[in-house]
């Protein structure tokens, strides 16, 4: 398969970065755009040049010239959407966070495991070329074993109830939009489940987290200190001291350098400058994986999504915090 043929569900924010990414990517069509709206659907296709046109979703799941179908609707509508497009034979691409919690993220994998189609969860950080390197730098031990990671992600919004951000109904919170996003980037460092798990939250007027905080302890004894907020400004930078030196990646989420210090030596910056949105990496990995036949990622495996979703689930739980749709 020369060409992969794209469909994305939905014209938001993160479609739009989506469709950038993969204008740069060799072997990318993006062949399809649907939407509620059909000023939106003709909007995006006037922007990126798309040839199909969808005034619903189910018309873009059922369109024969698309072969995977990227899923940008809000976290709500992830399970019905994934959903829809696997049982209209389409590989699926779903944004972050996979589900609202684990036993939709469930349905989704079973359904795709039944279907015998590609199904991976958006998580774009795994792929950027730098964390790419830094996996490669952990696996070889150069800075020993892991003892302990920090993490943040953080940024200052304008509180509206109704936006998505703080908004019970799209299940808002700092938790599932950024703090997905260090809880990911630990499960990735250490490569295994947290057997302790203790978390905080600051529950805002709309009875979701507006910044949170989580300590995961592992059974070596190394830890992980993350954090999230939708309304504090943080430095957004991950941390991984070892027995033998530290690595810092700032901007962790899209990372382009990683700072390498390791005990006696001098301390080296290395530097993966990518063009774009740096969205066409996980892209990539997709239509790979389409290509040789592969029904999900092994850098981005859909049990791990599962654990995560887990993880999230419990977290929750320690504040009394559901969802309206839960």
């Amino acid at each position: 398969m020369d060409k992969i043929r794209w469909g994305i569900l939905a014209t938001g924010k993160i479609a739009h970065k989506f469709a950038q990414g993969l204008q740069l990517l060799p072997g990318a069509v993006i062949q399809a755009i649907g939407s509620r709206s059909a000023e939106s659907a003709k909007n995006f296709a006037d922007t990126y040049r798309i040839p199909n046109i969808h005034t619903s979703y189910e018309s873009l799941a059922a369109d024969p010239e698309v072969d995977v179908i990227y899923v940008a609707t809000p976290h709500p509508g992830h399970k019905e959407h994934s959903l829809l497009c696997l049982e209209n034979g389409k590989h699926v691409l779903c944004e972050k966070p996979f589900a609202v919690n684990a036993r939709e993220a469930q349905i989704m994998v079973a359904k795709a495991r039944e279907k015998n189609l590609f199904l991976m969860e958006a998580m774009w950080t795994r792929f950027m070329p730098a964390n790419v390197e830094l996996r490669k730098i952990l696996q070889d031990q150069v800075i020993g074993e892991v003892r302990m990671l920090t993490a943040d992600f953080g940024f200052a919004s304008q509180f509206d109830a109704l936006s998505r951000i703080y908004n019970p109904d799209l299940a808002g919170g700092a938790l599932l939009d950024v703090g997905i996003y260090p809880i990911s980037f630990a499960y990735m460092v250490f490569g295994q489940e947290p057997v302790h798990l203790s978390s905080t939250a600051s529950i805002c007027s709309t009875g979701v987290d507006d910044q949170s905080a989580y300590l995961f302890g592992y059974a070596n004894g190394a830890l992980a200190r993350l954090s999230s907020s939708v309304a504090t400004e943080t430095s957004r930078e991950a941390v991984i001291h070892g027995a033998k030196g530290f690595i810092r990646v700032p901007l962790f989420w899209k990372a382009s350098e990683i700072y390498l210090q390791v005990e006696g030596k001098e301390g080296v910056t290395y530097k993966f400058p990518y063009p774009g949105t740096g969205l066409q990496f996980q892209a990539k990995e997709v239509m790979d994986c389409i290509r040789e036949g592969k029904t999900e990622s092994t850098i981005m495996p859909l049990d791990e999504t599962l654990r995560i979703m887990h993880c999230l689930d419990r977290i929750r739980a320690q504040w009394g915090m559901k969802y309206p749709m839960e």
